[in-house]
């Protein structure tokens, strides 16, 4: 018998975000608003290794955005 699991995840702690990009050895998040491929979303942006754009983070709603273009402009593992 399968099962499906629905997990939905928030980011909202600035610390944590710092301190997991600390540990995963990638630049310290920064504040601010970026270009992405379509859109220009403002929160942390965290900037993953080889990736063309970076992550926003949106730490109001807890939302991640980015663009990888289905694996083209960023390795997925790494944003997992």
């Amino acid at each position: 018998m399968s099962h499906i699991v629905t997990i939905k995840n928030e980011v909202r702690d600035y610390q944590a975000v710092n301190v997991t990009c600390r540990r995963l050895q990638l630049p310290p998040p920064i504040l601010g608003t970026v270009q992405l491929f379509s859109g220009l979303p403002a929160g942390l942006i965290v900037r993953l290794t080889d990736w063309t754009y970076p992550a926003v983070i949106d730490t109001t709603t807890g939302q991640v955005r980015y663009d990888n273009y289905n694996g083209a402009w960023g390795d997925q593992s790494h944003l997992d």
